[in-house]
C-alpha cells in the first residue's frame, strides 16, 4: 500500500520547515507565513512534524515560545514527493 500524496499546502509547510534547519520555526512565523493551525496539528498527528515549547532568554528575561520543527518521517515524505 502506498502513502497518501502530500497536498500542495503540506509540501509547503514541509519546505519551511526543512529550510528552517535544526532549531525549526516559532509559531508566530507558521502563522506569518498564513499557515493554519489545523495543518500544523494534522502535520504533527501524521508524526511528519512536532510542536514544542521552548524557553528562551533574551536581555534577562525568559520569552515562551512554541517552536515547530520537520521530523525524519516528514524530511522522507517530502523526499519522496520529489521535493
Amino acid at each position: 500500500m502506498t502513502e497518501p500524496r502530500l497536498s500542495a499546502e503540506q509540501r509547503r509547510a514541509l519546505r519551511l520547515l526543512s529550510d528552517a534547519g535544526p532549531r525549526g520555526i516559532a509559531e508566530t512565523l507558521w502563522a506569518a507565513h498564513e499557515l493554519s493551525g489545523e495543518l500544523l496539528f494534522g502535520l504533527a498527528l501524521a508524526g511528519l512534524a512536532t510542536i514544542a515549547g521552548e524557553t528562551l532568554r533574551t536581555s534577562g528575561s525568559p520569552i515562551e515560545v512554541v517552536l515547530v520543527r520537520i521530523t525524519d518521517a516528514g524530511r522522507q515524505a517530502l523526499e519522496g514527493e520529489g521535493a
